[in-house]
């Protein structure tokens, strides 16, 4: 007569076989594929995996104005200048002492309208800003062979004065800035040797 097996024998047995089971599911390999050349690699998640701000030439360098769109001028006598290119366009130095910096400034478009950078250069001398009305009656209007420059001339209030005399030319869907800004005195002295370089611009 055939002997029985235990129940509790029988029960780790099945059990056994089932993990055993499950341990070959769980290690089951599935081939990897390799991307495609070309196809960008992927995060977790499916997503493509972005490269680091500036890492794939995605930050445009600034506008660097060259040939037709060129800004030039005749220097007065005795001043210097250093052309850099980029927002920056130049930096300019009088032929007189005291604190003065004249700069030169691209930027593309509008650059967020006339009003707008008008009270933007009185605010950096501590002056209020004005409405429209207002800067029509501050402007002076040059005619040059770049075209029309806005001027304004703005002096700030208190005992240390502050000038600065700018100039506005749209042209070429850019905007130019030429300005001129330091100790009132200098600067008064510098202004019409600044008015005729704005007389003088130029594109070649």
């Amino acid at each position: 007569m055939p002997s029985r097996v235990p129940l509790t024998i029988l029960v780790a047995a099945l059990s056994l076989a089932a993990g055993c089971r499950r341990d070959e599911v769980a290690h089951a390999r599935v081939p990897k594929v390799a991307p495609s050349e070309g196809s960008p690699a992927q995060a977790p998640g499916g997503m493509p995996m972005m490269p680091p701000p500036g890492m794939a030439g995605d930050v445009p360098p600034p506008p660097t104005p060259a040939g037709s769109s060129a800004l030039k001028w005749k220097l007065p006598k005795g001043w210097t200048q250093s052309l850099a290119g980029g927002i920056r366009y130049a930096t300019l130095k009088p032929a007189i002492a005291g604190r003065v910096d004249v700069s030169v400034v691209v930027l593309p478009g509008s650059a967020g309208g006339e009003l707008a950078n008008v009270n933007r250069w009185r605010g950096q001398i501590g002056l209020p800003p004005i409405d429209e009305p207002a800067l029509a009656s501050a402007r002076k209007t040059i005619q040059t062979p770049a075209g029309k420059v806005a001027v304004y001339d703005f002096t700030s209030e208190g005992k240390a004065k502050t000038r600065m005399v700018a100039g506005l030319l749209s042209a070429d869907g850019n905007s130019w800035f030429i300005k001129m800004v330091g100790d009132a005195d200098p600067v008064g002295s510098a202004r019409p040797d600044f008015v005729h370089l704005l007389e003088t611009l130029r594109f070649d």
